[in-house]
């Protein structure tokens, strides 16, 4: 599968907003054969899909692992920092759901995003559609938090970036060493929000933060 990510500039008059495409390209997904591939897995493990109850199983399981894998491209739009803001934007518990690449089990927690910005500032809409486009997908979660910093630090080019996930993985909790309520947390820091200690304090001061 590619993961690659692009963006592309559609345009940015002086005073206007800036908008990128960001996508990632992928194959094209074959609905037939998911379903049917499904279909053998759930007729290998012994499940009898003459059963009335299990009739549309396959169709079902295809499709959510198909929205599981299918991330939206979208507009990620900034605007002029006319105002010269320097201070830190935080958007905390941003919901994330993906599916851990090794055993194509779901793994679900938050994440929480700031920056610190310089002559951009971003749509906070955004931070959400960036988290839902590198997270549906086979992933594992060091790698989903480093790709949604290096797309921010690569689009905003702010003076620090920062994004701390937590999530309880399903391939730990319900199978294996069946831990359930464990989860796990991943950092990715980049410019002030790694150099600087204040900036970096505050940012992880906050993330931990509950009120």
């Amino acid at each position: 599968m590619n993961h690659t990510v692009t963006t592309i500039k559609r345009g940015s008059p002086d005073g206007s907003p800036w908008r990128r495409q960001v996508t990632r390209g992928r194959p094209e997904v074959d609905h037939g054969a998911a379903e049917s591939a499904a279909a053998d897995l759930l007729t290998a493990l012994g499940l009898d899909l003459a059963d009335e109850n299990l009739t549309e199983t396959p169709r079902r399981m295809a499709q959510a692992l198909i929205e599981f894998t299918s991330g939206n491209g979208f507009d990620l739009t900034t605007f002029p920092n006319e105002e010269g803001y320097d201070e830190l934007v935080l958007v905390r518990d941003i919901p994330v759901q993906s599916l851990c690449e090794h055993h194509m089990l779901p793994f679900v927690g938050i994440a929480h995003i700031g920056y610190l910005p310089a002559e951009r500032i971003l749509g906070l809409s955004k931070f959400a559609r960036m988290v839902q486009l590198h997270a549906r997908r086979p992933q594992t979660q060091e790698r989903l938090t480093k790709q949604i910093a290096d797309s921010l630090n690569g689009a905003l080019q702010p003076r620090g970036v920062g994004v701390v996930i937590e999530a309880e993985h399903t391939c730990m909790t319900l199978r294996g060493a069946r831990a359930p309520g464990s989860r796990t947390t991943t950092s990715a820091l980049f410019g002030l929000m790694r150099d600087d200690p204040r900036s970096r304090a505050e940012f992880l001061d906050l993330t931990r933060s509950t009120s």
